[in-house]
């Protein structure tokens, strides 16, 4: 078992980290250009969302590393909860 178990902590999933979401109309997705700026309803110091399958299961602030974007955690959920977002039962 212990085995298998250690197969599946190798396997790599997508991790999101979610600034924002809005909902807009098709007509304003379509009107999109290069140069636009898109307004969101959270300001810049709020937590961002740690998403796994578009589940969340953390959050934390944003931070620069060198020349890239990086997130300090900040909160973890529960082992269960982070398990549910892989797709598995808790």
């Amino acid at each position: 078992m212990e085995q298998h178990l250690q197969s599946l902590l190798g396997l790599e999933v997508p991790l999101i980290v979610q600034i924002a979401d809005k909902v807009a109309t098709v007509g304003e997705v379509t009107s999109l250009q290069p140069g636009v700026i898109i307004e969101f309803p959270k300001q810049a110091s709020q937590d961002l969302a740690i998403l796994v399958n578009n589940t969340r299961i953390g959050s934390g602030q944003a931070v620069k590393v060198g020349e890239n974007f990086g997130i300090r955690i900040r909160n973890v959920e529960a082992p269960a909860q982070r398990i549910e977002a892989l797709g598995g039962s808790a």
